[in-house]
């Protein structure tokens, strides 16, 4: 899920107006156990986002006339890897 993202409420089936409202009283934290070495030791961290690429591409800026874009573009969704592909193959 990307972070910038809000979450949706129907995707988290909860109400967040009724949760966002609720104010914690002092006989709550009460309730809340306390973090112990054992629990801190099971925690895991989950770093989002996709993997590494070993081969990661790096962005330029390139003047290039109009009538090629317009020509790349016309081929539809994903010109920009066909464009990169077709480079790559040029030497």
């Amino acid at each position: 899920m990307n972070a910038r993202k809000p979450v949706s409420h129907r995707f988290l089936k909860s109400d967040r107006a009724r949760v966002d409202a609720h104010k914690m009283r002092p006989d709550e934290y009460d309730e809340l156990p306390e973090l112990s070495d054992e629990m801190l030791a099971r925690a895991k961290v989950n770093k989002g986002g996709r993997p590494l690429s070993p081969n990661p591409r790096q962005p330029i800026s390139l003047r290039l006339p109009a009538d090629v874009i317009e020509r790349w573009k016309a081929t539809g969704p994903g010109w920009q890897t066909c464009m990169a592909e077709r480079l790559s193959k040029v030497r």
